[in-house]
């Protein structure tokens, strides 16, 4: 089964991109584990310069193969993150393969969030599953720096901003699982905007998904005393 979902949205009045800092912080958090018994494993991302929420977690009890990787920096240009299967430059990067069977399910959920009240564009993506078999490959990523903080020259900021996905939050995932998997997503623009999906499905499934919310930070020239059709 194949569920595919891209919302490309731009508005007059876009939520502009977010300046890089001059002093950034930086982290990264890698696990690679093979074994049979009880686990937890977390990862929390709060940073409100990039406007950014995120949370990932697992618990289970059974056998598990599994290699992940999370990176995250506050100048975008350090996190060479894929897209579309071309490498871009990402405020957070996430990856993750796992393999699972156990009669205790594998409980899981994760949430990503440009929160619209530190700057982002307002739009959030949860996914939670409880399964007993999986095999899983899934990525999240998301960026609100704007590359071209530090340039001047028009053209170079044209060109930066091309090759960035500013303004993204988004994931990928590939699952084969015995159990039940589901994701919700939001986008909210005060007065103009409200998007909801809403996907659950309990039993054996094979599901291939991208969820993706972007919006062009660049603003479109609107005329004086004109309205949105001028």
């Amino acid at each position: 089964m194949l569920l595919m979902f891209l919302f490309s949205l731009g508005p007059v009045y876009a939520t502009p991109a977010i300046n890089e800092q001059g002093q950034d912080g930086d982290f990264s958090n890698t696990l690679k584990v093979t074994g049979t018994g009880t686990f937890e494993v977390g990862v929390s991302v709060k940073d409100r310069q990039l406007a950014l929420e995120y949370d990932n977690f697992m618990t289970g009890d059974g056998d598990l193969e599994m290699d992940t990787g999370t990176v995250e920096a506050q100048k975008s240009a350090k996190i060479p993150g894929l897209v579309n299967g071309s490498a871009v430059p990402l405020d957070l990067f996430e990856n993750t393969r796992l393999t699972y069977s156990g009669k205790t399910p594998l409980v899981g959920i994760k949430h990503i969030s440009s929160n619209s009240f530190w700057g982002g564009i307002g739009a959030d993506i949860t996914e939670t599953f409880s399964v007993t078999e999986m095999d899983r490959v899934g990525s999240s990523y998301f960026a609100s720096a704007n590359p071209a903080s530090y340039t001047g020259d028009p053209n170079k900021i044209a060109e930066l901003l091309k090759a960035s996905p500013v303004q993204t939050v988004g994931i990928d995932t590939r699952n084969a699982f015995n159990g039940t998997w589901q994701t919700d997503a939001h986008m909210h623009k005060m007065f103009s905007k409200d998007l909801k999906v809403h996907e659950a499905f309990t039993g054996k499934f094979d599901v291939e998904k991208r969820l993706v919310f972007h919006e062009n930070p660049g603003e479109e020239k609107v005329q004086p005393g004109c309205g949105i059709d001028c």
